[in-house]
Parts: structure tokens; sequence; C-alpha cells
């Protein structure tokens, strides 16, 4: 039987959410385009008149999706090229879902993303219904089919999997961008000792180009090599504007609730790098450069008004 009118209406209110959901899950917002699809189309197949609760069969059918989804890639990320990060989104996303609460702006932050790549599927998901989403435990087993008990179990592993020992600070949009141009202003000013006073003495570097550009696969550990690493990084040479096509534009902005440094050539986003900032500093710079996994923050930034870049590169 056909979906009426009403019945499309349903499932177009519940969009944003399932697509929430299946972002923070799969860590790519194409992905969770695809499943939500998939789920419409289950929408569509069902006899939805017999559905009692649409928003928990849809949320069912999606966590389900999602999980397959997860399964098999973690057997593509094995021959994945160089080290896999997630895809970031930027500020005002409507992907992003749900930012009400500390644990809502902490389970969608790039850090707490590529974290959850040491959950399993059923952790991951458990952890995001229950921490992003606010679902009782009751409703998750029921998502799941497993007991209660169960799911808070799992709950409670997936926490302390992620449980990595710095609490992040939390910063609004404009002390993102204070962050970031400080940042900028010290990775440029030629004297590495001004941005090794920005970062935790454990600070790390990492990029994930997808084999379609440069980047190094193993992390830069220790604030004396990250600094080393970002006074070259943000200084101008042909060879960076020949790999990403022309020159980039350096804005300060945020992505994932985090400090970011995006990079734009003829405006399209080629790299944006996310700063993990904690009470000691910034510890983790987290740069994502692979091309199909900045489509959909073009998209987000040609709709910006963003203003002039702090630098070009």
């Amino acid at each position: 039987m056909p979906l009426t009118v009403q019945d499309v209406d349903r499932f177009e209110m519940a969009r944003p959410r399932l697509e929430a959901i299946a972002y923070r899950l799969l860590g790519s917002a194409y992905e969770a385009q695809d499943v939500v699809q998939e789920t419409f189309l289950r929408w569509q197949a069902a006899d939805v008149d017999r559905v009692e609760v649409p928003e928990a069969w849809l949320t069912k059918v999606l966590t389900n999706l999602c999980l397959n989804q997860l399964a098999s890639a973690r057997a593509r990320r094995e021959t994945y090229v160089g080290r896999w990060l997630p895809e970031p989104l930027l500020a005002g996303d409507p992907m992003l879902g749900p930012a009400d609460t500390v644990e809502q702006r902490e389970s969608v932050s790039y850090a707490v993303l590529t974290l959850m790549e040491r959950l399993s599927p059923s952790e991951r998901a458990v952890y995001v219904l229950r921490e992003a989403f606010d679902y009782p435990h009751r409703e998750i087993a029921e998502i799941l089919d497993i007991t209660e008990a169960a799911s808070q179990q799992i709950f409670h592993r997936a926490k302390k999997h992620l449980a990595h020992g710095k609490a992040r600070r939390e910063i609004d949009e404009a002390a993102a961008f204070r962050v970031v141009e400080e940042f900028l202003a010290a990775a440029t000013s030629g004297q590495t000792g001004e941005l090794v006073r920005l970062l935790t003495k454990d600070a790390i570097s990492v990029g994930d180009g997808g084999g379609k550009v440069p980047a190094r696969t193993r992390a830069f550990e220790g604030a004396a090599a990250v600094a080393q690493f970002m006074r070259g990084l943000f200084k101008p040479t042909g060879a960076k504007r020949a790999i990403v096509g022309g020159s980039s534009e350096i804005y300060a902005w945020a992505a994932n609730g985090e400090p970011a440094v995006v990079a734009v050539v003829e405006g399209r986003v080629v790299a944006i790098m996310c700063l993990e900032v904690t009470a000691g500093g910034i510890t983790a710079c987290r740069t994502q450069a692979n091309p199909d996994k900045l489509e959909r923050a073009t998209e987000q930034w040609t709709a910006a008004d963003h203003g002039r870049p702090l630098l070009m590169v």
C-alpha cells in the first residue's frame, strides 16, 4: 500500500533526528544519509498503519542498519590508506543534532567521534542513544533486542573505553575563534616556542588524507614535534599549492563543537583541523584532508558568511 502524504510527513519530521543518530554512529555524513534513505525505503514497504510508535520503529530500523554498516566498515578500514578519521561537520550543520547538554555536545565532538572507533558496534549504539539522545535503557533494550540490564552494562563499558583522562574544555564559538587565531599566530610567528606554550606536553597531531592527499601515517607526538610540524605546515610553498590546486585561504571556525582551522581553495574546503582543548592547553590536532570527507563541509561553507581569511598559504 503506497504511503499517504501524512505518512511521508511523519518520516520527514523524524529525518533530522535519524540523520543525527546515524552520523554519530557512523562518523560519516554521506553514510548517514544513505542509511536514512534505506530506512525510508523500509518505511515505504512496511504496513505503517500497524506501527504503533513510528519514532521507535524508525529508530530501531535505522540503528540496526547502522550496526550492519559498522560491521562491514571495520573490514574496510583495515585496507584504508593511512589513518582513518571521522568526517567533520562545520558549526551550524543540522546533522550535528541536539546540543542542549554537556553530554550531547561531548558525544559529537571530533575527539569523542575519533575515540568511538575503540567501541564495538553495540557499545557505540548504546552510548549514542543514551548519552546523545537520552533514550532510557528500557527503550534501548527494545531497539537492540537485548535486556535492560545488558544495555546498562554495555553503556558503562562504553563510557570506560572512552575515558581518556583529560576533560575537554567547554568552548563557545566566539572562544573557539580566539583559540584558532592564537594558534595560527603562534604557528606563523617563526618561533616554535610560542606554539609549544599553547600545547600540552603530550600533544599529538594526526591527519587523514585517504590516500588522495599526503598525510603522515604515524602521529607527531609531543609539543615540540607538533609545533615544528605546524610551523612547516603553515609556511606557503609551491608544492602545497600544487597538491590542493591553488593558494589556501585559512579561517578560524568551529567544527563538531571544537575550535577548527578551515583551509579553503576557490570556495572548496580542502582541510579541516579540529583542535582538542583541555584545561592544560591544546592536546590534539586532528586534520581531515580526504576530499571525499569534505564535500558536505564545502556545501555548508558555501552557504555560510565566513568573512575574510586570517592568512593565505
